[in-house]
């Protein structure tokens, strides 16, 4: 009897020595303490009637039993449905009538307003808090740790992740234990990790970043986790003595750079800082090597694929780039009317190929069709280049490109330019609709702390390196961008804010 992931990930917690879980109170977690939880969790699933294909929801703070049931789901055969513990209850609805799980395990707090949504699609409920907690707990320590492990193949479903809909209905990505165990063991390969890294684990768990990249990784490799329920600046602060790489998104680097603690003594001892989710600009990468002597490594991924792209570990880690092609995935860039290849250098969308690539959209066959090449390649919606050393730069999302009097501008060609300039803290550029040119390029700026914007001065540094059509028709300044729970910044939300600025 054979199951990929349970096999390759939670199987060889049994007789893992030392420590697998260093906790927030400061208590820890052997491997096999770990793995008796997750069997336990197993058994409870199963008194809830959940069974091989079965889909497990989860709405739940990180904590140790929550990881667990990613094991559990593993072990009993399951489909892992995590879910943003930012959602409404409309919002879980939506998911919950999608994909018809058989449990949903929620905070208890959210007990009141999420037992109507699982009685109308006749889901079990049941409840696990940040404490450790619930009905779930409950159910759990009343089985045995000898679970039974379902026999799996590689091509089995093993999650559902919903992409984050900003633009449209999210779409449930069907990722395998193929899928996962592939992107994992090569990031595993191309990162270096040993049994003797810890990892500073500050991320989310019901993302692919914090779940299947972070957490898979440190399985497989043996790697202990400092298990924190979220980003807490103090506490990353006081535990990164004894960790030895952090994955972060860039909110987390610039955070730390805002810091006067954070220095080079302090992360002398570390290894490697990962950095996605969301673009680092190029500032932050100098400005992070600067302070500490380390160079951030940047890479690429997406719900629908894990990670393709990596800045490598030995070699150029090259700042606005995230890297090349990891090894066993294809990424070209091709025109986006034709699929035609281009060549370095020409923008053109991002596709990638390889055994990390899901296996299409739950209940969605025409969109996965519309985005899965009969040849095996995801067209991502992602708008890149490759340079000349074969670097991929990725200039933003097509349905960010703004046509402007029938002329193309990718807002990322703009948004470097304003990042340059004097007060500039960042920036976003987006299209908004505008009576003679059907869209218009807009800017929408935060000022650094403490200093100001020259407006005279980005328009004059503009007419200078930009052509007329692909010069902002208008600038507002804000407190602060938009961002989604990964740090990555909402235009869409942007474009409504502005959308009658021209008007």
């Amino acid at each position: 009897m054979s199951n990929p992931l349970y096999d390759r990930l939670f199987a060889p917690l049994a007789v893992r020595p030392g420590t697998f879980l260093h906790l927030d109170d400061g208590s820890a977690l052997s491997g096999p303490e770990f793995l008796s939880m997750a069997h336990r969790a197993a058994a409870a699933l199963r008194v809830l009637g959940v069974r091989p294909g079965d889909r497990v929801a989860m709405q739940v703070a990180k904590t140790p039993q929550a990881l667990a049931i990613y094991g559990a789901t593993v072990a009993t055969g399951a489909v892992l449905l995590p879910l943003n513990t930012a959602y409404t209850a409309s919002e879980v609805e939506s998911f919950v009538a999608d994909a018809t799980p058989r449990v949903l395990l929620v905070d208890p707090g959210r007990l009141d307003t999420l037992s109507p949504v699982a009685g109308r699609h006749g889901t079990t409920l049941a409840t696990l808090g940040a404490d450790g907690g619930g009905s779930f707990r409950e159910l759990c320590e009343a089985q045995s740790a000898d679970a039974a492990i379902e026999s799996r193949v590689e091509g089995d479903l093993a999650a559902l992740l919903y992409t984050s809909g900003t633009t449209g209905r999210s779409k449930g990505a069907m990722l395998s234990h193929g899928n996962l165990l592939s992107n994992a063991q090569t990031l595993a390969d191309a990162w270096r990790f040993t049994p003797a890294d810890v990892l500073l684990h500050a991320l989310p768990i019901f993302h692919t970043h914090g779940l299947f990249v972070a957490c898979n990784v440190s399985l497989l490799s043996g790697a202990a986790m400092i298990f924190q329920p979220g980003f807490d600046l103090d506490a990353l602060l006081k535990a990164l003595p004894r960790a030895t790489v952090l994955m972060g998104v860039p909110t987390f680097y610039t955070r730390l750079l805002d810091d006067v603690r954070f220095d080079r003594d302090l992360v002398a001892h570390m290894r490697l800082f990962v950095s996605g989710s969301a673009p680092l600009l190029a500032e932050t990468h100098l400005a992070f090597e600067a302070r500490t002597g380390h160079r951030i490594l940047e890479r690429y991924g997406m719900t629908e694929t894990n990670m393709n792209t990596s800045n490598p570990y030995s070699g150029e880690r090259r700042a606005g780039t995230v890297g090349m092609p990891l090894p066993g995935v294809e990424v070209v860039v091709t025109d986006p009317a034709s699929g035609v290849p281009l060549p370095a250098g020409e923008t053109g969308m991002v596709e990638v190929r390889g055994p990390n690539v899901f296996g299409g959209y739950w209940n969605l066959p025409e969109k996965t069709r519309e985005e899965l090449r009969d040849d095996g390649f995801f067209i991502t919606g992602d708008l890149g280049r490759f340079d000349d050393d074969g670097y991929l730069v990725l200039v933003g999302r097509q349905k960010d490109l703004i046509i402007t009097g029938g002329f193309n501008v990718y807002p990322k060609e703009v948004e470097l330019l304003l990042d340059e300039q004097p007060g500039v803290l960042e920036s976003a550029v987006v299209g908004v609709p505008h009576p003679d040119f059907g869209e218009a390029v807009f800017a929408v700026l935060v000022e650094k702390p403490g200093e100001r914007i020259d407006r005279d001065a980005i328009d004059a540094m503009l007419r200078e390196r930009l052509a007329r059509y692909k010069q902002p028709k208008g600038i507002e300044l804000v407190d602060a961008l938009p961002r989604n729970t990964m740090g990555k910044v909402q235009k869409n939300l942007l474009r409504t804010q502005f959308c009658d600025r021209f008007a």
